[in-house]
């Protein structure tokens, strides 16, 4: 396998300036030198989030649409490095993430994601993270931050823009019927915000629901709207 080398961490962002003041340095601190660049793919926020991306040198691009499928894959048409690394503004990645994902692809690990933890320590959400440890229809989700060599997401012709939600899950499907997938045994931490701003069964709900009908086969915007209409925080 050739040698792979650089990361370009892309974020699909929408009025995170709070998140991006924490999550920019620490990406820039603890990926050092494999980072090629961070890009965050702006879908109009109207906060401060583009004047912080640009004081901590992250690439800023804007995206004529406000639908995340359509933001990750204009942050990797613009990326230059070998591996893409999709991270949303609310998560934080393992400190070492740079050299865990250069490890694994080294070991042949061409795609994947990581465990993760609640920045909550409640019952429900510690269940909710156990279980992000298997490999299984349910992994793969962009809390979990993706990384895939970039010529292979290219292959597979990126994220499917139709899909306004769900849009994650089903890149994952398609990798799957080309390559195998792997869920590395490191916690990263991610924001229970959502879960806060509704509540653990509403949200499950929510989840489920999305879920189920993403399987059935159902159009994207039908599972977007029956999705919105559960929950108060939609991010």
């Amino acid at each position: 396998m050739t040698e792979i080398n650089r990361i370009s961490v892309i974020i699909p962002c929408l009025n995170e300036e709070a998140n991006l003041k924490e999550l920019l340095p620490f990406l820039n601190e603890h990926g050092g030198d494999i980072l090629s660049e961070i890009i965050v793919s702006d879908g109009g926020s109207e906060d401060n989030s583009l004047a912080i991306a640009e004081s901590y040198g992250a690439i800023l691009v804007r995206s004529l649409v406000r639908c995340r499928a359509s933001q990750l894959n204009l942050g990797a048409q613009k990326a230059k490095g070998d591996i893409l690394y999709f991270v949303h503004a609310d998560t934080r990645p393992v400190k070492s993430f740079a050299k865990i994902i250069l490890r694994s692809l080294a070991e042949g690990k061409r795609v994947g994601c990581f465990r993760y933890r609640f920045d909550a320590d409640t019952i429900f959400l510690q269940a909710n993270s156990w279980f992000t440890r298997f490999n299984s229809l349910f992994s793969g989700g962009g809390d979990q931050s993706l990384f895939i060599e970039k010529s292979f997401f290219n292959k597979l012709n990126g994220f499917d823009e139709s899909f306004t939600i769900m849009e994650d899950f089903e890149l994952v499907r398609r990798i799957r019927q080309k390559s195998d997938f792997h869920v590395l045994s490191y916690e990263m931490t991610v924001s229970a915000r959502k879960y806060m701003d509704n509540n653990w069964l509403k949200v499950q709900l929510a989840n489920f629901t999305a879920f189920a009908l993403f399987l059935l086969k159902v159009k994207p915007a039908s599972i977007k709207s029956l999705y919105l209409n559960f929950l108060s925080r939609k991010n």
